[in-house]
């Protein structure tokens, strides 16, 4: 038997710690694969990391396997005066909100979110559509932004609302990772590609970085971080704007 933690084994060991931590646990048998979207409730943050420590990171390249050139997706640039009054600041007067089922609604500017302990991977970039790109990126690990703002015991997922309005229907994107993702150390909220500022055609001034998952799941343009117990209520209840729209799969994994 491997030694590697599945995804599986994971959430079954989460959902067994909570039950001994808080003296509760939660099996909803009208959800499909309970311990696939759901977390116990009570159990702490540092039972969460010791449970986690075992899973496999992405493979990490040098940076002389940087890709040329890196295909843009989706938005190149948000439409609307707000966000050109955002670019013309540099960013300046932007900040990043997080609220929902946290202890702290919090508002980090892109100078705060800088000034916190920040990583830097070189990864491979899988694309849907069939191509693949290697890029460095730069940004501060979600799991410390989450921990800033303190979550709720029933909080279960994050969902990243974004600045760029989608032209096939015209809703704003937005995407959502389950709370395993994101507080893998390799999450990361990226301002910086490849050592420079992160571009505007990549997602200025803040992106997601999910390197367990597939492209449309890295979020561009992220704004707000919203954190809830669930998915239904947002969008078309699918979990990101893809998967409203196309009924692309919510969990994108590698």
């Amino acid at each position: 038997m491997s030694d590697t933690l599945t995804r599986r084994s994971i959430l079954g060991g989460v959902a067994a710690a909570g039950t001994l931590l808080g003296g509760c646990g939660r099996i909803d048998g009208t959800t499909p694969a309970p311990q696939l979207l759901d977390l116990a409730d009570g159990f702490s943050r540092h039972v969460q990391r010791l449970l986690l420590s075992g899973r496999p990171l992405v493979r990490e390249l040098p940076t002389a396997q940087i890709s040329p050139s890196f295909p843009i997706t989706g938005t190149s640039m948000p439409p609307g005066e707000a966000y050109q009054r955002l670019l013309a600041n540099t960013f300046g007067s932007w900040s990043l909100r997080v609220d929902g089922l946290v202890d702290r609604p919090i508002s980090l500017t892109l100078a705060q979110l800088k000034a916190l302990p920040a990583r830097t991977q070189v990864t491979l970039h899988q694309c849907d559509e069939g191509w693949s790109a290697v890029a460095q990126w730069t940004g501060v690990q979600l799991s410390r932004v989450l921990e800033l703002s303190g979550l709720k015991k029933n909080a279960r997922y994050c969902v990243f609302h974004c600045l760029d309005i989608a032209p096939l229907d015209g809703n704003y994107y937005y995407e959502s990772l389950d709370l395993l993702d994101a507080m893998h150390p390799q999450t990361i909220l990226a301002y910086g590609m490849n050592d420079q500022p992160l571009p505007v055609e990549h997602g200025a001034p803040l992106r997601l970085r999910v390197e367990l998952q597939i492209g449309y799941k890295n979020a561009k343009y992220v704004d707000r971080i919203e954190v809830v117990d669930s998915l239904q209520p947002i969008g078309k209840g699918r979990g990101g704007w893809w998967e409203d729209f196309d009924h692309a799969i919510w969990y994108a994994g590698q």
